[in-house]
């Protein structure tokens, strides 16, 4: 979820009073995320669009931290595949249609069924709307479909679920909004990493030459090869011959890539920690490898409780729905432990 500024990578030149020796320097853009603003989080009304309310942060912001964090996608995934594993297909809400329900109540906070009548009245079936581009009217009862600024159209029946919010009770919040900044932030440790690899310089280390022995030649064919090094095909081995040189007077100075490595490992773990956290998914659910010899301790056992915890509560919300059409149209089938311990 990252806008990468275009920045050419840039050389400086330093030259020593003698004028013979000089140093390069290269730079690369940093990874700006398009998310890294304080506003998406910032709890406001909800404005007045005139026909419609607009929600207290953008729809647009939270579809695209979806994909932001591997573990963020992940949890919501595992939710809404087992949800939509044990429904009980009805008659007028396909598996298909109830997915979609569960997706957006898990992402958005906020869920729709339209219902669709037949000439007599009847009821033929709830079809989801997507909640980025639902949005609830003024006057009670109304919602419209916007998809795009002018392209608005009114909906018809509309059964509204939400997750409940402190601030306001036009529209609902997921729970996991407290996450986001360690998503985005494990996602700019990742958009780092990879603009690094990208850019090619992966030397690592400062060349710092003082031998006197070598000519302007040889400083200046030296150069061009440790440029040459960057891209496609690094890692070259480099070789340099200088007669007459004395000790030292040709030194490579490694740059702090270690601890810039290890840095990245925690972040990684950091925020891994705080996302699992708010989804109160076991990470032996999501395919996590342990760190250490214990591992995580028996999956059947927390599947159970993961199911027990989290499953029949969300299980319970979304049956909210059969209150409000007035018919029982989300079931679930009971829960059947398979996955037994090796």
């Amino acid at each position: 979820m990252s806008k990468p500024r275009n920045r050419r990578i840039r050389a400086t030149q330093q030259e020593t009073a003698a004028g013979a020796t000089k140093m390069e320097a290269f730079s690369f853009g940093d990874p700006v995320p398009v998310l890294d603003r304080r506003e998406i989080l910032d709890y406001l009304q909800c404005s007045d669009a005139g026909k419609w309310y607009e929600p207290p942060i953008s729809w647009e912001g939270l579809a695209r931290s979806w994909r932001a964090s591997v573990h963020h996608a992940s949890a919501l995934a595992v939710k809404r595949n087992r949800l939509a594993a044990l429904y009980k297909p009805h008659k007028l809400l396909s598996r298909e249609h109830f997915t979609i329900l569960a997706q957006d109540f898990l992402i958005f906070g906020n869920g729709y069924l339209e219902r669709e009548r037949n000439v007599l009245g009847g009821t033929i079936r709830h079809k989801p709307a997507l909640a980025k581009h639902t949005r609830r009217g003024k006057v009670a009862g109304q919602y419209w479909w916007v998809p795009n600024h002018g392209q608005e159209q009114e909906l018809g029946e509309v059964c509204h679920l939400i997750e409940p919010d402190i601030n306001q009770e036009i529209y609902g919040l997921p729970e996991y909004l407290a996450a986001l900044n360690s998503a985005w932030l494990n996602e700019s440790a990742t958009l780092f990493r990879r603009k690094y690899y990208l850019n090619g310089s992966h030397a690592g280390f400062l060349l710092y030459m003082t031998d006197a022995a070598h000519s302007q030649k040889d400083v200046d064919e030296l150069r061009q090869k440790v440029k040459e090094s960057k891209g496609v095909g690094n890692f070259r081995n480099l070789f340099m011959y200088a007669p007459g040189g004395k000790k030292d007077g040709v030194q490579i100075i490694p740059i702090s890539e270690v601890a810039a490595r290890d840095e990245f490992f925690n972040i990684k773990n950091v925020t891994r920690d705080d996302v699992l956290a708010a989804h109160r998914v076991p990470p032996q659910l999501l395919g996590i490898v342990p760190s250490n010899t214990g591992g995580f301790g028996d999956v059947s056992k927390a599947d159970e409780a993961f199911h027990e915890g989290e499953i029949v509560p969300l299980q319970a919300r979304l049956s909210a729905v059969n209150d409000i059409v007035g018919e029982d149209i989300i079931e679930f089938l009971p829960y059947s432990p398979k996955i037994q311990a090796q």
